[in-house]
């Protein structure tokens, strides 16, 4: 009876893991996501509008505009390469929004459903619209691979396995928005995404350059941009003990992905 049961229990993980697997854009790699895009979307905007509402909106007309601009030049790049891919049905229910947010942290984010928060702290770094559209493509790159929904689904199937899981998308709505909540790491007064892996962070880099050119700025900005940052970031932990690239790695894979990129770039 215990070895039957085992192996129903197998069974089924292996059917829900087969139906909620899905592939992130350009790389390929599977990944799995369990959260119906719909939860996702509702969640974030729920957030979005109540970090919004809890945070000062920049007033420096220009910054904001280009802050404005930029989105939505990527915003068409990544309609015309999820067009272009057969993946345009990924981008349902997206309600694209850009804002500059007052705040010194060198920091931007994306929520699902293309809800999109730069810090005016970052704006020295990132120096002019090309410097931006890095940021604003990889930031854009991880709602598009839908890394966040993939972190949610590995939590909650190492907290109740696949089975439980079920029931807890059904019937604990709270448990599952309190998980949204600890991935996002999105509070009232802070909006800061809890770090992705370096595999996610690898493809936000490769996707987010891809966006960029397509959207017409030069792939050659985004080795220049992490640049800077290196050297104003001060001394990083070794790779191995972080959960990002190290600075070296992450500029010498842009490099390598450059020309690749330059096949999607029109000025």
């Amino acid at each position: 009876m215990k070895q039957i049961i085992i192996s129903f229990s197998i069974a089924v993980i292996t059917v829900v893991l087969f139906q909620t697997c899905s592939s992130v854009p350009l790389t390929g790699r599977s990944q799995l996501n369990m959260i119906p895009s719909s939860e996702m979307l509702s969640m974030s905007y729920q957030q979005y509008d109540v970090f919004l509402k809890e945070n000062k909106l920049s007033t420096n007309m220009a910054e904001v505009n280009m802050v404005k601009q930029v989105g939505g030049n990527i915003q068409q790049a990544v309609q015309r390469y999820m067009a272009d891919n057969n993946l345009s049905s990924r981008l349902n229910g997206y309600n694209w929004d850009f804002n500059l947010v007052e705040d010194n942290q060198v920091n931007a984010w994306c929520m699902p459903g293309g809800k999109v928060v730069v810090y005016t702290g970052i704006l020295p770094v990132t120096n002019d619209e090309g410097g931006l559209a890095v940021v604003m493509g990889h930031e854009i790159a991880h709602a598009i691979a839908e890394h966040g929904n993939e972190r949610m689904s590995q939590q909650l199937l190492q907290q109740v396995g696949a089975v439980g899981l079920m029931v807890a998308m059904k019937d604990e709505p709270a448990e599952t928005q309190a998980l949204w909540l600890s991935v996002y790491g999105v509070g009232t007064t802070v909006g800061v995404l809890l770090p992705y892996s370096r595999t996610q962070e690898s493809e936000a880099d490769h996707l987010g350059l891809i966006f960029m050119s397509m959207a017409g700025y030069d792939p050659y900005e985004a080795p220049e941009f992490w640049k800077r940052m290196a050297a104003g970031g001060g001394a990083a932990p070794p790779e191995f003990l972080s959960t990002h690239p190290s600075y070296d790695t992450r500029i010498e894979n842009i490099t390598n992905w450059i020309p690749e990129a330059l096949t999607y770039y029109k000025k």
